[in-house]
C-alpha cells in the first residue's frame, strides 16, 4: 500500500469575512433597536419599575375639573345644563389657556401693615396653577411657611400700591414669587402662576 496523501481542496476564507461584514451590521442593529426600544419604554429610566417621576404634572385644558361637574368641589351641588336636559353645551371657542386651571384659595385672610403707614390692609387670596393636585398638596402642607411669606411680601406694600391697579398688580406679582420661593425650598419646585385677591380691605 503506498502512502499517497490526497491533496485537500484549499478552504475558502471568503465565506467567513463575508459572514463577518454581513452579521456585525445585523447584530448591532438589532442591539441598538432593542436598545432604544427598552429606553423609550422606561425600562432603562431611573425610577423603579412601576413608579413615574416625582414632581407636578401639566394638566391638559380637556383635563380641567369644571364647576358643578360630578366629583368637583367647585359645585354648588347643581348639574349642569348638558346633564340634566335642559340645553346644549357651550360651543368650543378659539384660543384661551393651553392648560387647565386649578384654583386653591387660603382659608384665612391676611393682615399686614403698610410700609411707612399707619394704615393696614386684609386680604383674601387665591392661587391657581397649571399642574396637578402636587402644587396644592405642597402649598398646604407647608402654609404656615407660606403664610409667614406671603404676610412679609405684604409689609412691603406701600400705599401707593393698595389704591391703583397697577399696584395691586404688583402685590400680585411679588405673592406669587414669596409663595414660589417657599414651595422650592421646600418641595423643589414652584408652579403658581396667579394670585388672585378674594377680599381686599384698607383701613
Amino acid at each position: 500500500m503506498s502512502d499517497d496523501v490526497v491533496p485537500q481542496p484549499p478552504k475558502k476564507k471568503g465565506k467567513g469575512k463575508l459572514i463577518l461584514f454581513v452579521g456585525l451590521p445585523l447584530l448591532l442593529a438589532a442591539g441598538g433597536g432593542g436598545g432604544y426600544y427598552a429606553y423609550s419604554s422606561g425600562m432603562l429610566s431611573a425610577a423603579p419599575h412601576g413608579e413615574e417621576a416625582s414632581g407636578p404634572k401639566l394638566v391638559d385644558k380637556a383635563d380641567e375639573k369644571r364647576a358643578g361637574s360630578k366629583g368637583s368641589e367647585g359645585g354648588h351641588g347643581e348639574e349642569s345644563s348638558s346633564e340634566s336636559g335642559g340645553g346644549m353645551a357651550p360651543p368650543k371657542g378659539e384660543g384661551g389657556d393651553k392648560y387647565a386651571s386649578n384654583y386653591y384659595q387660603f382659608e384665612k385672610e391676611f393682615t399686614s401693615n403698610l410700609m411707612d403707614s399707619v394704615h393696614f390692609m386684609q386680604v383674601g387670596i387665591a392661587i391657581s396653577t397649571p399642574y396637578d393636585d402636587t402644587v396644592i398638596e405642597g402649598i398646604k402642607t407647608h402654609e404656615i411657611a407660606i403664610r409667614s411669606a406671603v404676610l412679609m411680601a405684604l409689609g412691603q406694600t406701600s400705599e401707593e400700591d393698595v389704591f391703583t391697579a397697577e399696584g395691586k398688580t404688583r402685590i400680585q406679582k411679588r405673592l406669587v414669587d414669596a409663595i414660589n420661593a417657599v414651595l422650592k425650598q421646600k418641595e423643589g419646585f414652584g408652579g403658581v402662576s396667579n394670585v388672585y385677591f378674594t377680599n381686599f380691605i384698607v383701613q
